[in-house]
């Protein structure tokens, strides 16, 4: 499941519309996987790509100057990175300095779930990291979001990881 099926997810529980769905481009085993998630409080209509986001959760930071993953994201918008870098280290402070200070965050999300879940996979600690942000999730829903996809220590492990990305984040 991707972070933005799991956003989607925390987001119905709140009550939300949400709509979830990955693009993957090219055909080919390894290449750069796109999701994208609408969350409203009204009904979404719409079906096709996000050419404005609000925000940004970037997994791989090897994208940030292969790909252009800013393009179209608002001014205001939200930045989270899965890195445990400065902005200065990955290259792009002079590009982070036009957004709200609190609405740029960089979260070791990889390196949150070694911790917890004993295998590198970011997605619960990045959402974590994106209610604390963003403040469009409680961290609760985000919690019980993660408890249904994977019940028992799998999700408990994952559900600690978010929690400390919430903290972290928040801290920032």
């Amino acid at each position: 499941m991707t972070a933005a099926e799991l956003l989607s997810v925390a987001a119905f529980i709140e009550g939300k519309h949400a709509q979830a769905f990955p693009n993957f481009g090219s055909e080919r085993m390894g290449a750069p996987v796109v999701s994208f998630c609408r969350l409203d409080d009204k009904e979404i209509r719409l079906r096709e790509p996000i050419q404005e986001p609000d925000a940004l959760i970037i997994q791989d930071t090897t994208l940030l100057h292969s790909v252009n993953v800013f393009q179209g994201l608002k001014t205001d918008g939200y930045i989270l990175i899965n890195s445990t870098r400065t902005f200065d280290d990955l290259d792009i402070a002079d590009f982070v300095a036009g957004f709200p200070p609190h609405h740029v965050c960089d979260v070791g999300a990889t390196e949150l779930a070694m911790k917890h879940v004993k295998r590198p996979v970011p997605n619960a600690a990045l959402l974590g990291g994106f209610a604390a942000i963003s403040g469009q999730l409680h961290m609760d829903s985000v919690a019980e979001a993660i408890m249904e996809k994977f019940p028992g220590v799998i999700g408990e492990a994952n559900v600690a990881a978010a929690r400390e990305a919430f903290h972290i984040a928040r801290a920032a």
